[in-house]
């Protein structure tokens, strides 16, 4: 026996029915609001998640009852209910019970070209989605009588049946097909990516169709009280007369009004003044009760207004963040409401330009979004190139296979950066961040040629000088110059983060390796620097050929007299951020990288390289091969040149404390933080200690001034986790360096792993990227065993992160648990990991 679902199945929409999102879906209650609203709603039914999935298993539907709810004749639509807007469903069908008697009923009364383009629209709509046949079958360039008889006897010939004609039955067809569709395979899996659990359900909305066809004015629009790019208050959208709903009624032709006076044309205020009146009236009641910016789906049935639905406006970030901003201050909503509206990574969309989304655009190649912002350039393929177009306040591209220590100042002049390879902590990645320039990296899909001077891709070919634009927060590469939209950091984003910043419990450091890199992160009030990488202040070219001849020096004294000769930049870098960061905690990262990335790479370079040092070309090449490494990130480097060759951290020790002095005779006491690199036996931190607190003592002795600093370690090999009980006898803080730290975890190159890491994640080896998300079973565990041990050996010990992950709310939120005291990130992450701070803290109030 077939399973029939009777009255008992359905709920008219009233303003006591049993009606809930969970079980109707959004539609189903926000319509229900708006009747409770004493808004002009149509008659609605609608029908549970149960019922639908008891339809889509081929339950049988008796209407009857149903249908009782409607005047007899009466057009209806179905609209999908889903739990979430976002989650999506099948598209609407409008004007169901549409059949020759209404086709003839309805051009009697208004005329046969409104019969008819009702008719028409029911035929296709049908066909397409109930009937599920080819939609080119039933185009139809005008609307008109002889196009409806041909898609009449279309539909018979393909389905061997006439349209059907009874309401009922078109209304069980439309019912068990929206069911259907929704349980299909590629619907589940489209939701999925949208968020939704496995087993979502999907409602129905049944509506009586308002008309919109009367002899007076008449038809359908869409309207909302909000620009959807700005937030600012603006009426916009459209109505079209005669029979036209939903989404059709923004396209424009003869018969379209604007909605508010307007010299281009006619508008609704003025030919419907009342029904215009209402219109705003409902649009701020709404606001009000249901505390959200609405668009309304409306009709005009001879003047008089039905409100067919109601959705929260559609909009970009910097409208949600005035939305949410002024609602709160209007009393709508509560601050901290207003703070959980806003994903933490909408806020990168207002800290840099954007492209328009409105702008005509056309691909030129697709890689990872590195560094968010959008910019406009000619394309250049060395930093050489790049510091020339800066010299002639011209913008442009840096085009790389990959960037390197050497291409600091080619991508401080450029507009955006492109590498065909690398991925989120490649070296352009992480630089790029942090200078805020917008970066794709990882653009596997296009070929360099540095000879002739061009860069292929998807069929186009571009040469130095032409016009490209970065996309980095989608991570696309367009051709030509594209429409941007400036920064919005305007009073009601700073608004946002004052609000955030009085429920944040995690101190938010930045890294900043430059005084412009501090100005920003003081700017976005960060609370100190967690990281600052301090050999990129040798990449000037004063700088690099003093710390070339340091490194060709034959004795140590020679290397002596070069060091002493950088003292002084050294020295002036650390006053500038001392100053900058007024009194703040500064943590400076000692010298790093391997001595070979500071060589030339080119015969030309060496050859250069010679002249200046005034030495023979081959003692250039041989002692650079020399100091060439098979692996260097696992070289010598770190703390291993610390210990190797002392001078150099002598020297940026006595920098640091002789600028400490300094500042802090003329301005805020400073005691900085001195981080020791890449450890991985407490030996080393000894070592290195006893050397800065000797020359802590000398300078203290010289100077005649007492300072306070503290001595850590980075963490970011997996044994200074393992070992970080006996490494915080000798530190005052640890701070994890997950970049490396998931390197060396994983054994996989950060600037390589973008070349396969997304068929990785797409087969289910990795859930995500752990160079964009940090691993928390893997490199979690490392931080967690390290944290604790750190702290049972001493327990006043500071913890924190400056990896690129401290920027990520998911590793904010495991910090917070371990107990970290601070995160750092790039400066211009910093206002999202305020925010995703503060959202972490009202998630646990409740």
């Amino acid at each position: 026996m077939p399973k029939y679902l009777t009255l008992t199945d359905y709920a008219q929409i009233t303003g006591s029915a049993p009606i809930k999102r969970q079980t109707h879906g959004w539609r189903a209650k926000c319509l229900q609001r708006l009747v409770r609203l004493e808004m002009p709603v149509p008659q609605t039914i609608a029908l549970s998640f149960a019922v639908v999935r008891e339809i889509a298993t081929g339950a049988q539907m008796n209407l009857r009852h149903l249908l009782g709810h409607f005047p007899k004749g009466q057009l209806l639509s179905v609209r999908p209910s889903a739990e979430h807007p976002q989650w999506g469903g099948p598209a609407a069908i409008l004007n169901i019970g549409m059949n020759d008697e209404k086709h003839a009923e309805i051009a009697a009364a208004y005329g046969e070209p409104v019969a008819t383009a009702l008719y028409l629209r029911f035929v296709q709509s049908y066909a397409a989605h109930v009937a599920h046949l080819d939609p080119d079958m039933f185009d139809a360039t005008e609307p008109c009588l002889p196009a409806l008889q041909a898609a009449l006897r279309d539909y018979e010939a393909e389905t061997e049946e006439p349209f059907p004609q009874s309401p009922a039955q078109q209304l069980a067809d439309v019912l068990r097909s929206m069911a259907r569709a929704w349980e299909g395979t590629s619907a589940r899996l489209l939701r999925q990516a949208k968020g939704a659990p496995l087993q979502a359900g999907l409602g129905l909305v049944v509506q009586a169709m308002a008309g919109g066809i009367g002899a007076g004015e008449s038809g359908a629009g869409l309207i909302r009280f909000i620009d959807a790019e700005t937030g600012m208050p603006q009426v916009t959208g459209r109505f079209k007369s005669r029979g036209v709903h939903g989404q059709e009624a923004m396209k424009n032709g003869a018969d379209v009004l604007y909605l508010t006076r307007d010299k281009r044309g006619p508008s609704l205020e003025e030919r419907c003044p009342e029904a215009f009146a209402e219109l705003l009236r409902h649009g701020e009641y709404a606001r009000r009760r249901l505390r959200e910016e609405m668009e309304i789906e409306f009709t005009l049935d001879d003047g008089k207004l039905w409100v067919l639905d109601a959705v929260t406006v559609q909009r970009s970030s910097r409208a949600s963040v005035r939305v949410a901003v002024d609602l709160a201050n209007e009393g709508i909503i509560e601050r901290d409401e207003a703070l959980m509206r806003i994903q933490p990574k909408a806020l990168s969309d207002l800290l840099h330009r954007q492209v328009d989304a409105r702008a005509r655009t056309e691909v030129f190649v697709r890689g990872i979004a590195a560094s968010p912002g959008a910019a406009i350039g000619r394309v250049v393929f060395s930093s050489t190139a790049a510091q020339a177009c800066a010299s002639r306040d011209e913008p442009c591209i840096l085009v790389r296979r990959e960037t390197t220590p050497e291409d600091i100042r080619g991508m401080h002049s450029a507009q955006a950066v492109l590498t065909e390879r690398g991925g989120m902590t490649s070296h352009a990645a992480v630089i790029g961040r942090g200078l805020g320039v917008p970066c794709v990296v990882g653009a596997s899909g296009m070929q360099i040629d540095e000879r002739r001077k061009t860069v292929q891709a998807a069929g186009h070919t571009l040469a130095e000088g032409d016009m490209l634009t970065v996309d980095g927060t989608n991570g696309v590469v367009l051709i030509g110059e594209v429409p941007l939209l400036e920064p919005a950091l305007d009073d009601r984003f700073t608004t946002l983060l004052d609000w955030a910043d009085a429920r944040c419990d995690i101190g938010i450091r930045a890294n900043a390796d430059t005084p412009a890199d501090a100005r920003i992160a003081r700017g976005f009030k960060a609370q100190g620097i967690g990281l600052c990488r301090t050999e990129h202040m040798f990449f000037e070219d004063d700088r690099l050929t003093l710390m070339r001849e340091m490194i060709f020096a034959d004795t140590s004294e020679d290397r002596q007299d070069s060091l002493e000769r950088l003292l002084p930049m050294q020295r002036a870098d650390f006053i500038d951020l001392f100053e900058i960061m007024q009194g703040q905690p500064v943590c400076i990262r000692l010298f790093d990288p391997p001595l070979h990335e500071f060589l030339p790479h080119s015969r030309e370079g060496m050859r250069f390289l010679a002249d200046a040092l005034d030495k023979p070309l081959s003692e250039i090449t041989r002692r650079a091969e020399a100091l060439s490494e098979f692996n260097p990130m696992l070289g010598m480097r770190g703390v291993r040149l610390g210990v190797t060759i002392p001078e150099i951290y002598e020297m940026q020790a006595r920098a640091i404390f002789e600028a400490t002095v300094e500042v802090s005779r003329r301005a805020t006491p400073i005691a900085p933080e001195i981080m020791i690199p890449l450890v991985s036996a407490m030996r080393e931190v000894e070592l290195i200690k006893s050397r800065i607190d000797a020359i802590a003592a000398t300078v203290r002795s010289r100077m005649g001034v007492d300072f306070e600093y503290r001595i850590g370690v980075m963490v970011e090999t997996p044994r200074a986790a393992l070992r970080a009980g006996d490494i915080a006898l000798h530190a005052s803080f640890l701070s994890f360096g997950t970049n490396d730290l998931t390197q060396m975890t994983y054994g996989l190159s950060r600037d390589d792993a973008g070349r396969f890491m997304s068929d990785y994640v797409q087969q289910g080896v990795f859930p995500e990227d752990p160079f964009r998300t940090l691993d928390l079973d893997g490199v979690g565990e490392l931080l967690t065993l390290g944290a604790a041990r750190g702290r049972k050996a001493r327990e006043e010990l500071t913890l924190s992160i400056c990896g690129e992950h401290g920027g990520n709310p998911e590793s904010i939120r495991f910090c917070r648990e371990l107990g970290f005291d601070y995160v750092s990130c790039s400066p211009f992450r910093v206002p999202v990991a305020r925010l995703a701070a503060a959202q972490l803290v009202i998630e646990e109030l409740g």
